[in-house]
């Protein structure tokens, strides 16, 4: 986040339009960056963190959360990210376009897409088979 804010600052004369959107895009080219210069190690020590304090009604909701948050990291990158764009962080399309440097309708192809491929990894999860094996 400092790297993304210190360039923006540096660039501020170059912002365009939607602000939000412009911030998006230097966020993402530092992640892009970030993931090139390390190899990127899954931790799931946030995950158990929230577990202790969770109340143990919260303890279903933080599993299945956990779970969706694997899917969602499952997707391929182009298809998660415009999935977290749209439906997470709520740009419009047209922002997402900005963000990713892709046109419109490639951006609708591929919430489509992203949207399609959770739907799967949603409906296998609940297949009778995946609940007896942890049973």
């Amino acid at each position: 986040m400092q790297d993304a804010f210190e360039r923006a600052l540096k660039a501020i004369d170059q912002c365009r339009g939607d602000p939000r959107a412009w911030l998006f895009a230097i966020l993402r080219n530092c992640h892009h960056d970030w993931a090139r210069a390390h190899a990127r190690a899954a931790t799931n020590g946030s995950d158990d963190e929230l577990a202790e304090f969770a109340a143990p009604d919260d303890q279903h909701s933080l599993a299945e959360m956990a779970d969706l948050r694997q899917m969602i990291e499952a997707l391929p990158e182009p298809f998660r990210e415009a999935l977290v764009l749209r439906e997470l962080e709520e740009l419009t399309y047209r922002d997402i376009a900005a963000v990713t440097s892709a046109p419109i309708g490639t951006v609708m192809s591929r919430l489509a897409r992203a949207r399609q491929m959770l739907g799967v990894l949603l409906r296998d999860e609940g297949t009778p088979d995946k609940k007896r094996g942890e049973a």
